[in-house]
């Protein structure tokens, strides 16, 4: 569980972003993802003590390609130098809520949580619904003072209240909300010491897991688009 391995793959990878530089240096790539599903591994099994849904996950069944689709973008960089993985219930897929980690060199590392997808709007519509009659359980989960220190949600969002909802509802921003999510920032030597990241990234997910566990029931039934 070498995450400086990580971190020095990945700077490298940014510094060389370019097809040739990684197949040339495709072994390396997979030392660094060994460590990162070696770390995946032992995260699971501390969140697995507070959160057993996810302890069924394998942890390749969690990350993401490092591939980027560039054709719509003027960043033609083919790679994204980070190593990325959703741990949840169902795995990757973005609902059920889980925990986001992603490990990204220049201090841009950062635990997560919540609804990110804002593009799917039934579940826009049930987790706005539920905050709209559990208001009061809403405003508990996140004035908490472990929460409050740690957290602020965050999510992409409408200039007003949508239609169907009070202007005047005591929560009405987080009405607006589109998405609801938490981001907490890691510094490169906060992720360079793999067991003190471990234990960090443990005790924040523990402290998230009242808010995904409140996105979760308010998502419950929501079923993926088929494509």
């Amino acid at each position: 569980m070498n995450t400086q391995l990580i971190i020095d793959y990945l700077s490298s990878l940014s510094a060389n972003n370019n097809r040739e530089w990684y197949h040339a240096n495709k072994e390396t790539y997979k030392k660094a993802n060994a460590e990162f599903e070696s770390f995946l591994q032992a995260l699971i099994l501390e969140i697995g003590k507070f959160d057993s849904s996810v302890l069924h996950n394998s942890p390749k069944d969690l990350t993401f390609r490092m591939v980027r689709d560039t054709r719509f973008s003027h960043d033609k960089s083919p790679y994204n130098p980070a190593f990325r993985a959703h741990i949840a219930s169902k795995g990757k897929l973005p609902v059920p809520v889980g925990y986001y980690l992603m490990i990204k060199p220049g201090n841009q590392s950062f635990l997560g949580g919540g609804l990110f997808a804002d593009m799917f709007k039934d579940a826009t519509r049930m987790v706005r619904d539920s905050i709209a009659q559990n208001g009061m359980e809403w405003e508990r989960i996140i004035r908490r003072p472990d929460f409050e220190k740690h957290f602020t949600v965050k999510g992409t969002a409408l200039k007003n209240v949508p239609a169907g909802y009070e202007k005047e509802h005591p929560q009405a921003e987080y009405l607006k909300f589109k998405s609801w999510y938490l981001e907490y920032p890691l510094k490169d030597e906060e992720v360079e010491n793999a067991e003190l990241f471990l234990a960090k990234a443990a005790e924040l997910f523990r402290i998230m897991k009242p808010f995904n566990d409140y996105l979760n029931k308010a998502l419950a039934g929501f079923r993926m688009p088929e494509r």
